[in-house]
């Protein structure tokens, strides 16, 4: 074969691989826009998967209850869960990234830990963000810890001019120290402080309001151009921190930036949630089975596989109990770690 029909060749077949690329990824949505509308038709009040389109499209013809029902109980649940699934699998994606460990997720560097310290502080001793409402107390100060956390992680290392080793290592010594501190206000807690505290730290949907959903599909749209710009950067990146350089991309800055990310799009998601695991593990490492580890596709993929399961583990935290909403984090951590376990397996199998 000629050079110039293996190019030609080659052009036909990495034009193929873009096209599959995308299509997995408009598969993924088509996935999600169902899973949508399944999780709005879940609940103890029946409703038909048509009666919920139709409520959707047009609100007008629907009856007084089941408008509520739908717009003002399940739609801001299920619109939550695609919201928190896309930036926690997002950052995790970012994270296994810049600091080359498969293991990364959001939780790694003890962000749900500080934001479970902020919020034990909210509920147990009533401390907070001074002029903060009261309604807001609780997210507010989970937001603060877990964004701070992340600042101090990224200053020590700088201070120790360490490098992507230390962060985790410090993230671990942080969420040792960030439980304890949890576990010193359950002790002192009274009764009823320690049942929200441990509520909280489950993990739920059920504090999904319109107002904090807007709120995190801000954070979403600022972060997203940003990672998008980067993507190329990203890429490099796996390839080694020698081969970036050489491509002229300072990695410090580029982990720098992705940290801010990270840390802005899983702060507002624990603050408003509290700890839901394994969705910013596996998330990433599903994505990277079907397209790869072109960021171009690797990250909506990443969000969008992210958005899915906890799409799904919200319409299984409704059918687990029968008249029950059971906590998504604990569907999470079940179905997540047969689901991880299952991925490993079969990237073993292809590696």
């Amino acid at each position: 074969m000629s050079g110039a029909a293996a190019t030609l060749a080659g052009a036909a077949g990495y034009r193929a691989l873009v096209l599959r690329r995308a299509a997995l990824l408009a598969l993924l949505a088509v996935l999600l826009g169902a899973s949508l509308l399944l999780d709005v038709a879940t609940g103890s009040s029946r409703l038909g998967l048509a009666d919920v389109a139709r409520v959707l499209l047009n609100p007008a013809s629907a009856s007084g209850p089941v408008s509520v029902i739908v717009w003002d109980v399940r739609l801001p649940y299920a619109v939550m869960a695609v919201l928190v699934g896309a930036a926690l699998a997002l950052a995790g994606a970012e994270m296994q990234t810049v600091l080359n460990n498969p293991l990364a997720s959001p939780f790694t560097l003890g962000v749900s830990s500080a934001a479970s310290l902020g919020a034990a502080l909210a509920i147990v001793l009533g401390v907070g963000i001074p002029w903060v409402p009261q309604e807001w107390l609780l997210s507010g100060n989970a937001f603060l810890f877990a964004l701070a956390s992340v600042l101090l992680l990224r200053s020590l290392s700088r201070l120790r001019g360490a490098g992507v080793e230390a962060l985790v290592l410090f993230g671990i010594a942080l969420v040792f120290a960030f439980n304890a501190a949890v576990a010193l206000l359950q002790f002192v807690a009274t009764e009823q402080a320690l049942q929200q505290l441990v509520f909280w730290s489950m993990g739920s949907l059920a504090r999904a309001t319109w107002p904090k959903i807007g709120i995190l599909a801000l954070a979403l749209a600022l972060a997203i151009p940003f990672t998008a710009r980067a993507a190329w950067k990203l890429t490099a990146l796996r390839l080694g921190e020698e081969r970036a350089l050489s491509f002229g991309i300072d990695a410090n800055r580029l982990r720098d930036g992705a940290l801010l990310r990270v840390s802005l799009l899983s702060a507002v998601s624990v603050a408003f949630v509290g700890t839901i695991g394994f969705i910013g593990l596996v998330g990433p490492h599903a994505a990277r089975l079907m397209v790869g580890e072109d960021h171009r596709f690797f990250l909506p993929a990443a969000a969008l596989c992210g958005a899915l399961l906890l799409s799904l583990s919200s319409v299984a935290s409704k059918l687990l109990v029968p008249g029950l909403m059971v906590p998504v984090g604990i569907v999470t951590a079940l179905v997540g770690v047969p689901v991880f376990v299952l991925l490993v397996f079969t990237r073993g199998r292809r590696a």
